[in-house]
């Protein structure tokens, strides 16, 4: 089994992950970010991922220090639960639409971590949550994960909708990256032979 725990603690948080790579998507996130727990969970149910997160923040000066340290643990322990990747895909890529919303996301599980982020968001807020930390999350994420991820809004006019579009795109990517290639199971893909 595919899983792994990373536990972070800061001056600015206390966190704890849990993730089954080979999972059915179950979640329970409680970071005491409401919209933020959303996102987690359309990540966890949409990659198939098992996931649970505890996270103690400062959230009495903002939610920044939340999101992004998740983003650090989370990617962290993607990283651990693939092990070697030996047999994974590799490759994800996912065009997903959410009503007004149509975002693509094309991933690439290569420990070269790079993020191209061409989401506009048109509201500073989605209820109390600053919409400009849905990009942190996904710079941490894809930084500790070693992932090169792009991330595209192609059409969206509510930020909502574009955010949880983001979060379902890169998690549909994840699982076809994330799957066992019947074909080559036993290999690292990579010419390098290594990941």
């Amino acid at each position: 089994m595919r899983s792994a725990t990373v536990t972070r603690t800061t001056a600015e948080t206390k966190i704890t992950v849990d993730v089954t790579l080979d999972g059915t998507g179950q979640y329970d996130n409680q970071t005491g970010i409401g919209f933020f727990d959303h996102m987690l969970d359309q990540l966890a149910r949409h990659s198939l991922i098992d996931m649970n997160v505890r996270c103690e923040g400062d959230l009495h000066i903002d939610d920044h220090h939340s999101v992004e340290d998740v983003g650090i643990a989370l990617g962290q322990a993607l990283t651990q639960a693939m092990g070697d990747k030996r047999g994974i895909v590799r490759y994800g890529s996912c065009l997903l639409p959410m009503d007004d919303a149509l975002v693509r996301a094309a991933l690439d599980l290569s420990a070269r971590p790079f993020l191209v982020w061409n989401v506009d968001l048109p509201t500073a807020k989605i209820g109390t949550f600053d919409t400009e930390l849905v990009r942190e999350f996904f710079q941490a994420f894809s930084t500790h994960g070693g992932i090169t991820l792009h991330v595209d809004m192609l059409h969206g006019v509510n930020s909502h909708h574009i955010a949880e579009a983001a979060f379902k795109a890169v998690a549909r990517a994840l699982r076809d990256a994330l799957e066992v290639d019947p074909r080559k199971a036993d290999a690292i893909p990579s010419t390098k032979g290594a990941l």
